[in-house]
Formats: structure tokens, sequence, C-alpha cells
């Protein structure tokens, strides 16, 4: 499935802050903490807890979010699909940003370990 322009742009505009609670709420319905979900954002984005409350605060778009991120050199190495899009034939950057943390998200709901998360295993 390929990405539109009003889709990208839809991403863009979104603040983390409005998607955040929702975030939290994944993560602890299965049983997941605030901690892991925060250790994950961390991984991904360089964000501290003390800087991701202040993204928050100021109701960040996920633009200005990436844009301050510090990415992971091994980001690239998060596959597969989310939302109904194969991540790594997403074209937009910001938008492949965004899924990354996704995907994160997921799995970090769907109970992977926290090593395999943040892809500290070599073959993952």
């Amino acid at each position: 499935m390929k990405t539109t322009p009003e889709h990208n742009e839809r991403i863009a505009k979104m603040t983390f802050a409005s998607v955040y609670p929702h975030y939290i709420n994944k993560v602890q319905s299965k049983g997941r903490t605030i901690e892991e979900l925060h250790q994950v954002i961390e991984w991904l984005t360089g964000f501290d807890d003390k800087k991701l409350q202040h993204l928050i605060d100021e109701k960040a778009t996920f633009e200005t979010f990436f844009k301050k991120a510090k990415l992971n050199p091994n980001a690239e190495l998060i596959k597969g699909v989310i939302c109904g899009y194969r991540i790594e034939e997403i074209e937009n950057a910001l938008t492949k940003q965004v899924r990354y943390l996704d995907k994160l998200i997921d799995e970090l709901a769907k109970g992977k370990t926290i090593e395999k998360i943040l892809r500290v295993a070599k073959n993952e």
C-alpha cells in the first residue's frame, strides 16, 4: 500500500501529545509499563523522559518531534507491516519514522522482549 501526500501531511501535522495516551493505553492493557514504553521511544529518538515531557507539553507535531530526534542508526532494521503499510516500502521519511515508532510500540504490546524490540540481537 502506497501512502498519499494527504496521508503524509496528516501524519506530519498530528501532535505527539494527541497520540501518546493511546500508546500508554495500548502497552498497559497488555501488561507492559510506561517505563518500557519510554525505553522504546528513547531508543528510537534519543529523547529522555524530560525531553519527551517537554515535547508533549509544547504539543509538538510529529514533524517537529522527528526533526528534533536523533534517530537510532539501527532504526532501518525495523521491518514489517503496520497500519496496512510495509515499513520498508514507505517513501516519505517522516511517515516512515512515525511507522517505526508505531511498530516498536506494537511489538512491545505484543509481548516481545525489550532486547528484540531494540534490535539488540544480531539477526533481527
